[in-house]
């Protein structure tokens, strides 16, 4: 009777197959995979080459700063920062500026970083007094 223990092979992982079926994996997920490019929104802005405003004399001109601060400039080309910032308070003071006229040109001219909500909000205030010759003021392109 042999009761020696038998000598069992060292075990070993063996990296070569590892490898391979990693392989296989990463080949089959590259192709099974649907790839999805997520929705971008490329926007160009448009470059205005067109005409100059208006007079200045016979125009309302609306500013909207960097923090949603409104100002008007009328006839007299002086900027009055309105004392009520709320929607009430432009619709009130764009109703005196203008007086009976809806007609003259009213220019939105709006900073870069300014809130769009501010802008648009302004941009429906006009359109509730009756303001039918809205436009935004842009700047012209540079000449190379």
């Amino acid at each position: 009777m042999e009761f020696r223990r038998r000598r069992r092979a060292p075990v070993e992982i063996g990296l070569i197959p590892m490898i391979d079926v990693l392989l296989v994996l990463l080949f089959f997920f590259m192709v099974a995979t649907t790839f999805r490019h997520h929705s971008e929104l490329k926007i160009n802005l448009p470059e205005a080459q067109g005409s100059d405003a208006a007079e200045p004399g016979k125009t309302i001109n609306l500013y909207v700063d960097a923090k949603g601060v409104y100002s008007l400039s009328g006839e007299d080309n002086q900027f009055h920062e309105l004392v009520n910032q709320n929607l009430d308070g432009l619709k009130a003071a764009l109703a005196k500026f203008a007086g009976e006229t809806r007609q003259l040109p009213f220019i939105i001219s709006a900073d870069g970083k300014a809130p769009h909500q501010a802008v648009v909000s302004a941009l429906d205030v006009a359109n509730q007094l009756g303001f039918h010759h809205i436009t935004f003021a842009v700047n012209q392109p540079e000449q190379p």
